[in-house]
Order: C-alpha cells, then structure tokens, then sequence
C-alpha cells in the first residue's frame, strides 16, 4: 500500500505522470479523498512495478511517502517539465508583459497555422479520432465524430479569435498602464543594489463595487 498527500494537485500531477499514466489508472473519487488505482486485469508483478515507480517518482518531486516495505527503493527517477508546465509558462510571461507587441508576440505560440499549440491540439483531436474509427465498439464511431466536432467547432473557434486577437495587439504599439519593464537602478545608497530597484509600484486598479444586497431598494431621483 502506498499513501501521499490526497489534496494535493502538483502530487496528482506527479502521480499522472509515473508509469500508472501508461497503464490508464483509475481515479477513485470519493467524498472526503482521492486516489488513484491500477486498472483491472493487470498481473501482481505489474502492480508491484507500478507501485514502486510512483513511490520514486511522488519522492523525487520532494513528497513524503508512506508505503510497505516491498515499494521502499531508493531510486529517485529524473524529473522533466511536462507540456502542460510548457505551456503555461505563456501564462506567465503574459502576466509579466510590458507592451502590446510583447503580448502578441506570446499569442503566436498559440496561434501559428502549423507549429502552434492549437494547431498540434487540432491535429492530435483527428489523431484520436482516426483511433476510435478503427476500434471496433459500437459506440466508437460517435466518440471519433464527437473528438471531430470539438477539433471542427471548438478549437478553430478558439483559435480564430486568439488569431484575431493577436493581430489587434501587435497593431497598437502600446505600452500597458499598469505595467513598466524594470531599467534595474538602484538608489545610490541602497546597501543591497541588487535586491531593490527604483521602479514605482504599478498603480492599483479600484476594487469593483459590490453588487447591492438581495432585496435591496434602488434610490432613484
């Protein structure tokens, strides 16, 4: 038996990527926890090794595991980022973009025509539904055009309209308000130079205000 933080969605995420993800795990949900499972069908070998892989790998991302004795290894397999943090590392540098043109130039991961994030999505939605074309079930013929209909409907819409988007951005040669890249200087007596730059805070934006009470009379004149 192996036991790691139930609530803890980069364990989870560790946990989807060890050999369990190969092995198609079952998540269990349940009201107070979640774990995941090996699949049916799998010999006791099998699940030993999976175990014992996920028990690794959950301890080279730092967590503690509690397992039997069988599952204690000392291996600590490489670790490497995913496509998923790849990707959104865009979201970070948009929250750190200064400028229009820096904005839209962050969209084109997104949006190029053949070597775009949305484009391989496009592609891989037609992979797996060629997939389930040849399958076998009844019911597969739906799930390829229903993986269709979302490549068709879906992700070209998307795609248009982050396409559209970026195109406004890299037109207005803008600089955001609220956001200034750092020029790095320091006050001349700043014992530490390197640890405080000049830069003003960016201004805050006002809080929105709250909506009215329910029930609440609107004064009007």
């Amino acid at each position: 038996m192996t036991r790691a933080p139930a609530n803890s969605s980069r364990a989870a995420a560790t946990w989807r990527h060890t050999a369990f993800s190969s092995a198609r795990d079952i998540a269990v949900v349940r009201l107070h926890e979640t774990y995941h499972r090996a699949p049916a069908g799998l010999t006791e070998d099998d699940e030993s090794r999976l175990a014992t892989d996920a028990v690794a790998r959950l301890r080279a991302a730092g967590y503690h595991v509690d397992c039997d004795e069988p599952f204690d290894t000392d291996a600590r397999p490489a670790r490497y980022p995913t496509l998923g943090t790849s990707v959104s590392h865009l979201a970070e540098r948009l929250r750190e973009a200064t400028d229009t043109a820096e904005a839209a130039d962050i969209l084109t991961a997104l949006t190029a025509p053949h070597d775009g994030i949305l484009a391989g999505l496009e592609e891989t939605l037609g992979a797996l539904a060629e997939f389930f074309d040849g399958l076998g079930n009844a019911t597969d013929p739906h799930t390829a055009r229903r993986l269709r209909y979302l490549a068709d409907e879906y992700v070209r819409v998307i795609h248009s309209d982050l396409a559209y988007t970026r195109e406004r951005l890299a037109d207005r040669h803008t600089p955001h308000p609220g956001r200034r890249p750092c020029a790095e200087q320091v006050p001349d007596h700043e014992p530490e130079r390197s640890a405080v730059c000049a830069c003003p805070p960016p201004p805050r934006a006002l809080p929105a205000p709250a909506p009215p009470p329910v029930g609440a009379t609107r004064l009007r004149r």
